[in-house]
C-alpha cells in the first residue's frame, strides 16, 4: 500500500474528525458570510502532485485556496435557482451514505434496494399518491424528466406498434409534445431522448399566467390525430403556476395521450392545507417528477422519478448481463434508470424523512411560503420595484419599476451579492430577478435583510 494511503488509514478516525471540525466550522458561520463572495480566482490551477500530500495536507489546502471562494449555497439568503439547504438529520445521511458506499442497484448486495424503496413509498404518501406509482432515485430533475419522457416515448411505441427501446426513436415517426411553459429541461431530455426540441409544440396559456388554457390545449390535441405527450407544470419556475391537473385529464376521453408532469419543487404544496389544492390531481400523472434537493432540503443531488408504466419503464431501461438480478415483477433498480449504479442517495431522505416526519416537513414549507410573501410584499410597497406576478408560493418574480434594462439589473443582482443572492429572468419580455426560497434555515429576519440590501442597492444605482 502507498505509504502516505497507509498512514491516513492508521490515523483514519482522527481525519474524519478533523473534517467534520471543518464542516461544522463552515456551517456555524452560514447566516453571516457573504451569500457569494468576493473573492479573486486563482491566477493557474496547480499540477497534479505526482507524490500525494495526505488528507490532513490537503484538506488545509482546500480551507485556504477553494472554501473561501465557495458559495454559501447552504445558507438562509441564497434565494437562487430553487436551492435547499441540507437539514441535519440528511445531512448525516448523507455522511453515512459515503462511509457505507453502497451500490443500490442490485438486491445482490444488502439492503439498499429495500431502503430505497422504503423511503420511496414515504415520498408516495407525502404527495399523495396512489399505490398505482412507482418510484426510482435519479441525480435531479433533469434526469427525472428524461427517465419519464423515456417511458412516454415507449408508450408512444405500444400506440404505434413498434419499440423504440428496440427500433430507434425513428421508428415512432413525427412526435408531439405539448406543453404550456415547459421547463428548460424538457427541450434537452427530446434532444437526449432522440424525439428532437422542434418536437416540443407550445400550447397557449391563461392571460397574465404561465398556465397551459386547457381549451387550447383541447384544440392543440384535436388538430392532429394519433398519440401525443403532454408535458404539465406543477410549479413553474418564474412565478411557481400550476397548470390544471384534473382538467388536464379531462380530456383523456376525446385524446391518447401520455401526461407527465414536472412537479420538480411544486409537488410540496401537497403538504400545505392550504395550498393542497395547487398539487390536485397529481396521481393522474402517468410519470411524475419531482426534485428533492429542492424543498425536501438533501444535499445535491437527488430526486425522485414516479410513474404508472414501471412495465414499459424496464423495456426501455433493462439491462442484461449475468451479473444483474433479473427483471422480475420486482425488477432490480438498475432495469429502471440510465444509470448501472447509483450511490444510496435515498438514505439522506430517509433520515430527514424519519427525523422530521410530514409535520416537521410542513413547517419548513409554509415558513418558505410566508418569507416569499413577506419579500414580495416588501418590495410591492417601494415605488423602486415592481412585481411581475403575484407570489403564488415560494417565488418572488420582481424588476426595477424605472428602467428595468439587464445592465441596470445586474448591477442591482451584483451589488446585493454578499447579502442576498438572486437569479436573472426574463418574464413576458420584460427582464427582471427571482428570489426562490427553499431552504430549512431562512426565517423572517432574513427576508428583512434581504429587502433592506435590495432597497439600499436600488436607490444606490438609481
Amino acid at each position: 500500500m502507498d505509504r502516505t494511503l497507509a498512514a491516513d488509514l492508521a490515523r483514519l478516525p482522527d481525519l474524519l474528525d478533523a473534517t467534520r471540525r471543518a464542516a461544522a466550522e463552515a456551517l456555524a458561520t452560514l447566516d453571516e458570510r457573504a451569500v457569494v463572495p468576493d473573492t479573486p480566482k486563482p491566477s493557474e490551477p496547480e499540477p497534479l502532485p505526482e507524490r500525494g500530500c495526505g488528507t490532513e495536507t490537503a484538506l488545509a489546502a482546500f480551507r485556504a485556496r477553494w472554501e473561501p471562494r465557495l458559495s454559501a449555497s447552504a445558507g438562509p439568503r441564497y434565494f437562487g435557482f430553487v436551492t435547499g439547504g441540507a437539514t441535519p438529520a440528511a445531512l448525516a445521511g448523507d455522511w453515512l451514505t459515503a462511509a457505507h458506499d453502497q451500490n443500490s442497484n442490485s438486491s445482490m448486495d444488502g439492503a439498499g434496494q429495500d431502503l430505497e424503496r422504503e423511503t420511496v413509498g414515504w415520498l408516495r404518501a407525502l404527495f399523495g399518491l396512489s399505490d398505482a406509482h412507482t418510484g426510482t432515485f435519479v441525480s435531479g430533475a433533469t434526469m427525472s424528466n428524461t427517465t419519464g419522457l423515456a417511458i412516454a416515448r415507449e408508450w408512444l411505441g405500444t400506440r404505434l406498434g413498434v419499440s423504440p427501446a428496440d427500433d430507434g426513436a425513428g421508428a415512432l415517426g413525427p412526435v408531439r409534445v405539448l406543453s404550456g411553459a415547459p421547463h428548460s429541461s424538457i427541450a434537452k431530455a427530446l434532444s437526449v431522448l432522440g424525439l428532437g426540441r422542434n418536437s416540443l409544440v407550445r400550447v397557449p396559456t391563461l392571460p397574465g399566467r404561465e398556465a397551459v388554457d386547457p381549451a387550447a390545449l383541447d384544440r392543440a390535441l384535436a388538430d392532429a390525430p394519433g398519440p401525443a405527450v403532454v408535458v404539465a407544470n406543477a410549479g413553474t419556475v418564474n412565478t411557481v403556476d400550476f397548470d390544471d391537473l384534473p382538467a388536464i385529464a379531462a380530456l383523456r376521453p376525446r385524446h391518447d395521450f401520455w401526461l407527465h408532469t414536472d412537479a420538480a419543487f411544486g409537488a410540496f404544496a401537497a403538504l400545505s392545507p392550504d395550498h393542497a389544492h395547487l398539487a390536485a390531481g397529481l396521481d393522474a400523472s402517468d410519470s411524475l417528477c419531482v426534485d428533492l434537493h429542492k424543498w425536501l432540503n438533501v444535499p445535491y443531488d437527488s430526486a425522485v422519478q414516479f410513474t404508472r408504466r414501471r412495465d414499459l419503464q424496464a423495456r426501455v431501461f433493462q439491462n442484461a448481463a449475468a451479473y444483474l438480478g433479473p427483471l422480475g415483477e420486482h425488477p432490480d433498480l438498475v432495469h429502471l434508470t440510465p444509470e448501472n449504479s447509483h450511490r444510496l442517495r435515498a438514505l439522506a431522505a430517509w433520515f430527514t424523512l424519519r427525523a422530521y416526519g410530514r409535520q416537521g416537513h410542513r413547517e419548513i414549507v409554509e415558513r418558505n411560503i410566508a418569507g416569499a410573501r413577506a419579500l414580495g410584499a416588501a418590495l410591492a410597497e417601494d415605488p423602486a420595484f415592481t412585481l411581475l406576478a403575484p407570489v403564488r408560493l415560494n417565488v418572488v418574480c420582481f424588476t426595477l419599476a424605472d428602467s428595468p434594462d439587464p445592465a441596470r439589473l445586474t448591477a442591482l443582482r451584483e451589488a446585493v451579492a454578499a447579502e442576498v443572492f438572486v437569479t436573472p429572468t426574463v418574464h413576458e419580455g420584460t427582464a427582471g430577478l427571482r428570489a426562490a426560497f427553499s431552504n430549512w434555515r431562512t426565517t423572517q429576519a432574513d427576508v428583512h435583510r434581504a429587502a433592506r440590501a435590495l432597497r439600499t442597492a436600488a436607490r444606490e444605482i438609481a
